[in-house]
C-alpha cells in the first residue's frame, strides 16, 4: 500500500452488525444483459444472459465475494422475465424481500423490465453498450412505495448504496433516492453514492444540467462518495485544470484537487475514492484507485499497469463492493482501497457484470500473489 496516511481513527462509524438486518442495502435497477460473447450485438444470433445494475453489483459483491448480509430496492414487471432477473438475484444471494412487482400488461406499454445488450470489445474495438430500459418498473418506483422507516429504523441497515444511474433513469428516481437517504440518515446508515454519469441516460431529461441539479441535491447526504474525473466534473461541476503530468500522475493530482473543491462545498463527505484506469486496449487497462479520508489523508492502492481484462463491465462497482467490505469490516480506509482495487481487478477476469471472485483470492491478491496455478 501507498500514500499519505496520518494518525487517526476510522473515518466512519458504521452501527453494530447485532443490531442490523443487513450489512448493506442497494437501491437501483436490475437489467437483464444479454451477451454475444466473443462477438457482435449487430451480428449474434444467440445471447449468455446476465442480471447486473450499477447499485446493485455492489450487493452482489458484498454477498457472494464477502458474505455480507445485503439485500436490494427495486421493482420488476411480473412476468417471466422479471421472475428470470428474480432467479438470477436469488443465486447471487441477495434478499429479494424489498422487490416490487408491478402487474405487466401483455406488451409493456405502461412497464416493463430493462435491457441492456452489451458486447465486451476486444483490441482496438472497445466495449460497447446499448441499454433498451424506458418506462421500466425500477424507474416508476415512487418514494412511498418503500416503508423506509421499517427497513432503516426496524430492521435496521449499516450501509445503503445508490447512484447516479438510477438517480438519471426518470423524473421521480431523485425524489425515491432522496426518500431512501432521508430515513437512512435518521437512524445512523452510512449512505454511499457512486456518480456514475452516463450522458446517454440524462440527455432526454435535461441533460448535463439535469444531472448537476439532481446529484447536487443528494451529495448532501452522502458519506462516502465514488466517482472518476469525468464523474465530478460532470455531476458535481469541478472543473479540473490540466498540468504538465504524465497520465498516471495527472489522474492522482486531479483527484487531490477535486477532494480539496468537493469536501468544502460538502462537508458531509467522510470518505472520497475513484479508480485510476488508462485505457490501453479494450483488454489492456492500467488499473488503481486512490481515496481520501480526513484521519487519514490521501491512500493509493497498488497499480497494475497492463492488467488483462476478459470484461471491463462491472469493474467499478467490484471496487465499491471492495471498499465498503474494507471500511464495515476492515474499518481502514488504506486496507479497504486495497480489496477494492483487487476485487474489481479480478472482477474483470470473467464474463458478466458481476463478480464471480472469492474473498481468499481478494486477499490473496491484496497480500501480493499472482496467477500462478493453485493445486
Amino acid at each position: 500500500m501507498s500514500g499519505q496516511s496520518a494518525a487517526g481513527g476510522s473515518p466512519l462509524h458504521p452501527r453494530p452488525a447485532e443490531e442490523c438486518r443487513y450489512d448493506l442495502v442497494s437501491l437501483g435497477e436490475i437489467m437483464l444483459r444479454l451477451d454475444p460473447g466473443e462477438g457482435r450485438v449487430r451480428t449474434a444470433r444467440s445471447f449468455r444472459v446476465w442480471e447486473g445494475g450499477g447499485e446493485y453489483n455492489v450487493a452482489r459483491g458484498l454477498r457472494r465475494c464477502f458474505g455480507l448480509r445485503t439485500a436490494v430496492v427495486t421493482a420488476f414487471a411480473d412476468n417471466e422475465v422479471g421472475r428470470l432477473l428474480e432467479d438470477l438475484v436469488l443465486q447471487g444471494g441477495v434478499d429479494t424481500s424489498y422487490v416490487r412487482w408491478i402487474p405487466y400488461d401483455g406488451l409493456g406499454r405502461s412497464v416493463r423490465n430493462g435491457l441492456n445488450f452489451t458486447e465486451r470489445g476486444f483490441g482496438v474495438r472497445g466495449a460497447v453498450g446499448t441499454s433498451d430500459r424506458g418506462h421500466t418498473a425500477a424507474s416508476q418506483l415512487r418514494p412511498d412505495d418503500v416503508d423506509w422507516e421499517h427497513l432503516f429504523g426496524t430492521l435496521g441497515v449499516r450501509w445503503l448504496h445508490t447512484g447516479g444511474i438510477y438517480a438519471a433513469l426518470s423524473q421521480t428516481t431523485p425524489d425515491t433516492i432522496e426518500a431512501a437517504m432521508s430515513a437512512a440518515r435518521r437512524h445512523g446508515t452510512i449512505i454511499s453514492y457512486d456518480l456514475n454519469y452516463r450522458p446517454s441516460l440524462w440527455k432526454a431529461i435535461g441533460g448535463q444540467s439535469r444531472a448537476q441539479e439532481v446529484n447536487r441535491r443528494l451529495a448532501g447526504y452522502v458519506d462516502v462518495m465514488i466517482g472518476n474525473e469525468e464523474d465530478f466534473t460532470a455531476s458535481l461541476g469541478f472543473e479540473v485544470p490540466d498540468t504538465d503530468a504524465s497520465l498516471a500522475e495527472l489522474e492522482v493530482a486531479n483527484f487531490q484537487r477535486m477532494i480539496t473543491e468537493t469536501t468544502a462545498a460538502y462537508p458531509n463527505f467522510k470518505v472520497v475514492a475513484t479508480t485510476l484506469r488508462t485505457v490501453r486496449s479494450a483488454t489492456r487497462n492500467d488499473w488503481g484507485a486512490i481515496a481520501w479520508s480526513a484521519p487519514t489523508g490521501f491512500v493509493e492502492a497498488t497499480h497494475r499497469a497492463g492488467l488483462e481484462i476478459m470484461d471491463r463491465v462491472g469493474g467499478g462497482d467490484s471496487f465499491a463492493s471492495g471498499l465498503v467490505y474494507g471500511l464495515l469490516e476492515k474499518g481502514d480506509l488504506a486496507v479497504a482501497v486495497e480489496y477494492g482495487a483487487a476485487h474489481g481487478a479480478l472482477a474483470m477476469t470473467t464474463a458478466g457484470d458481476t463478480s464471480m471472485a472469492s474473498l481468499d483470492e481478494v486477499a490473496a491478491l491484496v497480500g501480493g500473489g499472482g496467477a500462478r496455478v493453485r493445486r
